[in-house]
Parts: structure tokens; sequence; C-alpha cells
């Protein structure tokens, strides 16, 4: 038996599979140091004939076997290798398939928190034409002021799903924890916030311009206020099932919100005549008993949800230094869309009508694609950087997403026009608010054909925490949106202009996302990452 270290030789006479010859473990006598070999680090490797042997096939791949028995029936080395070459292999349209079990639950989580938006905007449309265009500010500063919070979403996801890539499960619990606590935080100050400077919020918003629709407005806004602790406690423990690849347990959770929603303005709204303020209790009750859900799904797959960790300043700074881009780039996009409102509020109550109307079943669609984005997310920092890392599987993926994804945004786009176009009674019975709506179908169709693929290369720059570049393309392509739109509505160009700056911000996004993930240095063709990147993750 060999008790000292051994050099690493490479015998010329190596086994094949017509003529292999048995061979025999020693013990624990098989110790060798790592050394290189051609730029590979080997671990320890089986002794033959008193000399460490080194098959073609370990030369190749750079994994050393075991100190086992190799024979003809291979080892459990070989089966691995097996199956990571069947992954690299794998067909764009097996892929496909894995995208869409995962991404199916999750189309349908994501697609129930406009829906409710959506339930509201349909039964507060049969009674008045004011409290409809009310749920164009309210709908502001509730539901796009919850997506400026989506960074605690992406820091949640992408940090679980890469201590789990990284097969550590104690460190994801903390994580989650932490997480919940910065939740919790955030949610009192935005009640707090919502109760200060609500009614001034709506003033300023409509520009002392459709005064008629402040009170309501505010009505809104300071019942669904009331949410925010739950909405974003249950945002991070959505987003830590999502990063566990679990998309089920959010969905059943956001169900069952939406129903209860639906029943709500149905009763509250269309037999109790309880108008917007009822359309809001409605949607409140529904988001804290989607909150529940979410943490008791949490704690079904195995952690605790009501644990809350306050955060060390070295963990708040690592949190930030990931949720600061994001944010960025959240906020950037959640103000555009409230800049396109701002500027209707001044083209009159039927106009901002028919833009509410347009916005809310154009966010309907758009969340169709956003499980794209998730799926990057949730996958691809295994592959980018995970103990299973593996750049061809990466490209594969997000080939499969932008096929998936350009596919998905051709069906939209035309289910998404057909609603308003053919069916506005379904909205409003109000003929000029149809006038309007019909005249945003064109752009409306070719905005919202770009977004499935450009939320896919967004959610892999998030995944390859390309940040910076994703956060200076959003603050970039705001300035520019708000000053163009700025120059459309001076110059007369009314809300068709508008949206057609939503269609270059949209496709503009599109061709820079794509272009820097096609780039030879981009996240998917750097061949090995650097120390600090490893580090970091």
């Amino acid at each position: 038996m060999l008790m000292k270290t051994q050099r690493l030789t490479i015998s010329p006479f190596l086994p094949t599979k017509s003529h292999q010859p048995l061979i025999r473990c020693l013990g624990g006598g098989s110790v060798l140091t790592r050394r290189k070999l051609g730029g590979i680090t080997t671990a320890a490797a089986p002794i033959f004939q008193g000399k460490p042997v080194v098959t073609r096939r370990e030369i190749k791949t750079g994994r050393i076997t075991r100190n086992c028995v190799e024979n003809d029936g291979g080892t459990e080395e070989e089966e691995e290798e097996k199956k990571s070459r069947g992954l690299v292999k794998e067909s764009v349209w097996e892929q496909m398939k894995e995208i869409v079990k995962f991404t199916g639950p999750a189309m349908g989580m994501w697609v129930c928190g406009p829906l409710m938006s959506l339930i509201d905007t349909v039964v507060i449309g049969q009674g008045s034409s004011v409290e409809l265009a009310a749920l164009g500010p309210g709908t502001v500063l509730c539901d796009h002021m919850s997506y400026v919070f989506m960074f605690l979403s992406v820091a949640t996801s992408n940090m679980v799903a890469t201590s789990l890539a990284k097969q550590d499960k104690k460190e994801a619990q903390h994580q989650i924890s932490v997480l919940l606590f910065i939740g919790l935080v955030c949610g009192l100050m935005m009640l707090l916030l919502t109760r200060l400077f609500g009614p001034w919020a709506v003033t300023a918003f409509t520009r002392g311009k459709n005064i008629e629709i402040v009170p309501a407005a505010n009505t809104y806004v300071q019942i669904r206020g009331l949410a925010w602790p739950f909405i974003l406690v249950g945002l991070v423990a959505q987003s830590a099932s999502l990063g566990m690849k679990n998309s089920w347990g959010p969905l059943k959770a956001l169900a069952a919100a939406t129903v209860i929603n639906g029943l709500g303005d149905t009763i509250l709204c269309l037999f109790l005549g309880q108008g917007i303020a009822g359309a809001a209790w409605a949607t409140t009750i529904s988001q804290v008993v989607s909150a529940y859900m979410m943490m008791d799904s949490l704690n079904k797959e195995g952690y605790n949800a009501y644990s809350f960790a306050v955060p060390t300043p070295q963990e708040l700074w690592k949190i930030s230094a990931l949720a600061a881009p994001v944010f960025i780039s959240i906020f950037s996009k959640i103000a555009f869309y409230s800049f396109i409102i701002y500027c209707a509020t001044s083209m009159g109550t039927h106009v901002l009508a028919a833009h509410q109307v347009m916005a809310q079943t154009y966010r309907m669609c758009n969340v169709w694609g956003e499980p794209l984005s998730q799926t990057a997310q949730s996958f691809m920092p295994e592959m980018l950087y995970g103990a299973n890392r593996n750049l061809p599987k990466a490209r594969t993926l997000l080939k499969s997403l932008m096929i998936i994804g350009a596919t998905l945004g051709l069906v939209l786009g035309i289910i998404g026009t057909s609603v308003p176009g053919l069916f506005p009674g379904v909205y409003t019975h109000d003929k000029v608010i149809i006038t309007e709506m019909h005249r945003l179908l064109i752009p409306f169709f070719m905005a919202l054909s770009a977004l499935p693929m450009t939320v896919s290369l967004e959610g892999t720059l998030l995944a390859g925490r390309d940040l910076k570049f994703v956060s200076s393309v959003m603050s970039s392509s705001f300035v520019l949106g708000c000053l163009t739109l700025m120059f459309v509505t001076r110059s007369g160009y009314g809300l068709v202009g508008c949206w057609m700056v939503l269609v270059g911000f949209q496709w503009g996004r599109f061709g820079l996302y794509l272009r820097r993930l096609l780039s030879p240095g981009g996240i998917l063709n750097t061949d090995v990452l650097t120390t600090k990147k490893i580090k970091s993750v």
C-alpha cells in the first residue's frame, strides 16, 4: 500500500472499452496532491500498478475518478458525466417543455395581481366614469408603487437561488429572514407615508385639472394603503419560493386572492353600491389573505417564514449592492409608465379613462411575459456560477426563452388588441371613451409584442448580476422617454403620440439587452469568471 504522495503520470496504455483491465483501488493509500494537468485541476486519482492512472475521459473532462473500482459497467462519475452531457445536448424543444412546467404556474401567479386591478376597472366602469378615471392615479399610487419594491423580489430570488446552487440551506434561511424583516419595515413606512401624504400625492398628480376625481382617488389609495406591510412581506415569501423553483405554492395563494377580490367586488360594488371604496376593500382583504398563504407555502418547503432577522451593516451593504441597481431599473420603468398617465391627465376625463382601460389591459397582458424573466432568474444562477456551471446550457436556455417570448408576444398582441377593439362594452359603454381606445390599438400591439422577449433578456442579465448595465439602460431610457413625452404632449400629438413613445421605449431596451448578451464579453460568453465575481455570489 502506498502511504506517500505519488506524482501524477499518464500511462500511454490507457484502458479502452475493448480492453479494460481490472483496476483495483488500494484502500486509503491512493493519496494524491492536487496538481494542474493542462490547466485542469485534478483531485485524488486511483492507482494502478503503483502509479496513479488518468483515463482519456478524465483528461478530456477534467475529472478524476474516486478511489474505487472502474470496470466495463462504468462508475457513478461516468453516469454523472453522461447526465451532464445530456443536459448540454438537450434539444431546445425538451428544454422549452421544462420551462413551461415552471412558467405555467408562475404565469398564472403573475396574472392574478393585475387581474384584481382589472376586475376593479371592469366593475367600476359599469357605474361611474369619474370613479373609472379616478382609478388612474389610484392604481399608480398603489399597484405601480408596489412594483418599485420589486427590487426585494429580485434580491430574494437571486440570493436564495444562489445559496441553493451552492447547496447551503442554512444561508438561504438566514437570507429569507433578513429580507422578510426589510420587507416588513418598508411596508410599515409605506403605510405611514400613504396616511400622511396620500391626499397631497393624488392632488399633485392631477395638476389641478380633473379635480372632481381627487376625492374618489384618495379614498381608493387610503384603503389600499392598509395592506402595504402584508404586500411586501408576502412578496419576499413569494420570491423565496420561486428561488427554490416552486411556483405552485404562490400560484395557489394568488388564485385564492383573485377569487376573494372578484367576489368582494361583486358584493360590495354591484349589490351594495359601495363603488370605488368597495373595490378597494375587496382588493385589500384579498392581499392580506394572499400574504398569509404565501408564508404558509414557504413553511411547507421546510423554511420558517415567520423568522425575522435584523440585518447587520455588512448584510445591508451586500443587499444594497444587489438591490440598488435593480431599484433604479424598476423605479425608472414604473416612473415612465406613471409619467404617461401624468401626461394623459391633461387631456380630459374621457381620454384619461380610455388610457386607464388600455393601460390596465396592457398590464394584464404584460405580466404573461414576466414568468420568463423569473425563469431566467431562478435557473440561470446555477448555470452561470453554481456548482454545476454550464454556459452552453445557459445559452440554450436563453434561446428557448426567446422562442417562447416571440411566440407569446405575437399571441398577446393579437388577443390584447382584440378585446378592447371588438368588445369595448366589457369596460365601458361611453362612446367617446371607446373611440379614444380604438385609436390606441396599433401602438398597443407594437409595444406589447416586444415585452416577453425583452423581459427574458433582462432576467438573464439580472441573473448574471450585470446590474450596472441594466440600471444604466433603464435610467437613460427613462430620461429620454420623458423628454420625448413632454415634446409629444406639447406638440398636440395626444394619447396616440404618448403610446408611440412607449413603443420606442420597449424596442429600444430589447435591442440594447440583446446586443449586450451577444457580445464576446457578455455573461453567456465568458468562460472564466473572475475570482471577485465568484466571491460576490
